[in-house]
């Protein structure tokens, strides 16, 4: 290996590196709070569809925001704007466990959402800017498995911190320790800074609806939400779905939610690795959603027994979590030099839109009994998604697409 290209690829790994962990701080302090819920009710006297509405708040304020960060990121640049998301995060954190009643949480909360809006445009825009092509599968997919371990860090850290020291000790505790790793990012401004950002350009609104009515970015939008709802309902509901329609313990169905999410993480590195030997990325993503919908329909029309059970479900998301990367890849090449902010702010924030959408279906799909049903509907989404990641692939095929300032 020559001198450049040894030194292009520790830059790459660093950039990689830096990005995934921010990313992993990102999903950590989106469960930093509902592991707590049983303490708050405790203390505040309220209930658990009160705590609920927190989550709620959370993310509509995250999908809003994330929609807008993508026109601050084209246009003052990823870094800044990163650094701002992680601030509102800890810092609100922090406050929230200062705060005297329940009432004060869903504003701080709000706040906080604001934060996490900021990560997928902000993250992508410094990959795409600062990584070499060749590499942006693996980028991807330390990216994807970055967010994942730090949803499976944050229940075990923010409860134990709880049950330990009280709620508003966990809470400035994870505030403190994500100001910490701001501060490291600040001091990473040659790595972060994008190259390329169109740096300047009065990026409005109304300049940009040419470019959000494009059949490729719409299409890229449609499959976030789809696909969102059918995966977060999965995560959602797996343990319920399973004790009503099949009788099957909550305590074996946490089990199996566990195996769903290792083997999404799994597929996430299977993943970015299928990404880097192909330019079809379509038919990466179709066949991984394509077989988790079969998996999906085969553990509802066929119940397996317990012990199938786990490895039934690890399949599935292995499955899904492969298609993580290619997905990436596909936005990234429907995206028009200089927008990319904009495309990964709108497209994601389908992702905030199914997250709001989806646990609210299943749960009233549960509530009237349609448990079985519920399973049959993720497989549904995710074969709806199959049309839209045609759509992209047929779109992006038959005319360039153009930036709209």
């Amino acid at each position: 290996m020559s001198t450049t290209a040894d030194s292009s690829f520790r830059h790459d790994v660093k950039v990689i590196g830096l990005v995934a962990l921010a990313h992993s701080l990102s999903h950590f302090f989106q469960l930093a709070l509902p592991p707590l819920f049983p303490l708050l009710k405790a203390e505040f006297g309220v209930s658990y569809a009160a705590l609920g509405v927190l989550v709620g708040v959370f993310y509509v304020s995250s999908g809003i925001t994330q929609f807008g960060a993508g026109f601050a990121v084209d246009r003052i640049g990823a870094r800044p704007v990163l650094l701002s998301g992680m601030a509102l995060l800890a810092g609100g954190c922090i406050i929230a466990g200062l705060a005297p009643g329940i009432g004060w949480l869903y504003p701080i909360v709000a706040l906080m959402g604001v934060g996490n809006g900021v990560f997928h445009p902000a993250d992508f825009a410094i990959l795409n800017a600062n990584v070499a092509p060749r590499r942006l599968g693996p980028a991807y997919s330390t990216h994807g498995v970055g967010g994942n371990l730090g949803w499976a860090l944050a229940p075990i850290v923010s409860y134990t911190l709880g049950e330990a020291f009280g709620w508003r000790v966990a809470l400035a505790a994870t505030g403190v320790g994500g100001l910490a790793f701001a501060a490291v990012l600040a001091t990473q401004r040659a790595t972060l800074d994008c190259r390329h950002v169109a740096g300047g350009m009065r990026h409005t609104l109304a300049g940009s609806l040419p470019l959000f009515r494009q059949l490729p970015i719409l299409m890229c939008f449609a499959y976030f939400c789809i696909y969102t709802i059918g995966s977060i309902g999965l995560q959602t509901f797996a343990p319920s779905v399973l004790n009503a329609a099949f009788a099957v313990p909550l305590t074996v169905g946490a089990t199996v939610l566990s195996a769903l999410l290792l083997g999404s993480t799994a597929g996430i590195v299977a993943g970015g690795v299928f990404a880097t030997r192909t330019d079809r990325h379509d038919r990466i993503a179709s066949a991984g959603l394509l077989a988790g919908a079969v998996l999906v329909v085969i553990i509802a029309t066929w119940p397996p027994a317990r012990t199938a059970l786990l490895p039934l479900f690890a399949l599935t998301g292995f499955a899904i979590g492969a298609t993580g990367p290619s997905r990436d890849l596909i936005v990234r090449g429907a995206t028009p030099p200089g927008a990319a902010g904009r495309v990964y702010g709108f497209v994601y924030s389908g992702l905030d839109l199914g997250g709001l959408v989806g646990p609210i279906w299943f749960g009233f799909m549960l509530d009237h009994g349609a448990a079985r049903e519920v399973l049959f509907a993720v497989a549904g989404c995710f074969l709806l998604a199959i049309g839209t990641v045609l759509q992209v692939r047929r779109a992006t095929g038959s005319h360039s697409v153009s930036a709209a300032h």
